[in-house]
């Protein structure tokens, strides 16, 4: 069977590990028809927007999308690409697994967990008002009437919802992953002791959700003693679901236990809609270096492939990444130790590794 794939390449290093994940996935024997569809920074200069109507058109169509990273500008310049994609496509949960593999150094031993993130609500729905605005002002002063609280006149102001029908749909999701993958317990993480009205809602939510699911164990955590727990015992948790915030910072404290971005897998996941991306950025530094690690696209491959129904597939791919990276004879300078980068290949030697160690890969 032959599937219909959008792809979108990215900025800066993507297009090159796209190019390289897709001579990975071709080696598994899985054939897809890759519809390209470009977006980004580029994109912008050329067409006015980042993210054009046919790229969404296309996801929409397809039903699946594979995405290289694309660049964010750091408080100027338009809003996350990622972030419209997700909210567009309302792809509400975020998947991304952090898993120790055999030869990366600096990883912590036997860390299997995935992060499950809530990924249309909370600050990430963009609801801001500018400092010395009109409507911060009105903000400022309805706060002032309802709560009797003070808010500084020169402040920037953000709404955070949180709803019963985000939270509830979120967690559901996580206990069926949890069910789906062999998976033993849940937790939930949040700020309930403070931020009782949003963050106690999700952990109500998250409660009544796991009475009727009493084949998972389940607990919660406040998400500072999370951050705490996962640095000193990370093996205790299993799967974690979150608002959207603390999704995307403890997902990247995950990565740090397991190496790093360069081996953080991720997809986004609705209903009608899944696009697979790796969590690291864009790096437009490196564009064109030839030298930047590939596991993170690859592995999220993997994640697409299961998604496609080809866990066979998928799980030989994961094998020569493991292999590769257990024998540690290929790999990018990333995934070696600082006194023995002299021994680094690049990214498209350390593809053909891979592909050599994948049980029966097609050449």
């Amino acid at each position: 069977m032959k599937y219909r794939v959008t792809l979108i390449p990215g900025d800066g290093i993507g297009p090159e590990l796209a190019a390289a994940t897709c001579r990975a996935i071709e080696a598994t024997g899985v054939e897809i028809d890759w519809d390209v569809q470009n977006a980004g920074a580029d994109v912008m200069q050329a067409e006015g927007t980042p993210l054009p109507q046919r790229v969404l058109d296309s996801l929409r169509k397809n039903k699946v999308g594979l995405k290289g990273p694309l660049t964010t500008p750091v408080g100027t310049g338009f809003r996350s690409v990622n972030v419209a994609i997700r909210t567009e496509l309302d792809v509400f949960a975020s998947v991304r697994p952090a898993r120790t593999y055999a030869g990366i150094p600096n990883s912590v031993p036997g860390v299997d967990l995935v992060i499950v993130r809530e990924n249309t609500e909370s600050e990430y729905v963009g609801i801001e008002f500018a400092q010395g605005s009109a409507e911060a002002a009105q903000l400022i002063e309805f706060a002032k009437k309802h709560t009797g609280k003070d808010i500084r006149t020169d402040s920037g102001i953000a709404l955070r919802p949180i709803s019963v029908t985000g939270s509830r749909r979120i967690v559901e999701y996580a206990f069926r992953y949890a069910r789906q993958n062999g998976r033993k317990r849940v937790t939930a993480i949040h700020k309930a002791n403070i931020l009782k009205y949003t963050d106690g809602l999700f952990l109500e939510v998250a409660r009544e959700v796991a009475k009727a699911n009493p084949d998972i164990a389940f607990d919660d955590m406040i998400v500072d003693a999370a951050c705490m727990n996962l640095v000193q015992r990370p093996q205790q948790f299993d799967v974690m679901v979150m608002p959207n915030l603390y999704g995307d910072i403890l997902s990247d404290l995950c990565a740090g236990l397991v190496g790093g971005l360069g081996v953080a897998p991720g997809a986004n996941l609705g209903e009608n809609a899944a696009v697979f991306e790796p969590v690291h950025g864009s790096a437009p530094q490196f564009k064109g270096s030839g030298k930047m690690d590939p596991v993170a696209m690859i592995l999220t491959a993997c994640l697409m492939l299961r998604h496609l129904g080809e866990r066979e597939a998928a799980e030989r791919l994961e094998r020569g990444v493991e292999q590769v990276l257990s024998e540690h004879c290929a790999v990018t300078r990333d995934l070696l130790p600082p006194d023995q980068a002299d021994r680094a290949v690049t990214t498209e030697a350390m593809v053909d590794a891979i592909v050599a160690a994948m049980p029966g890969a097609t050449v």
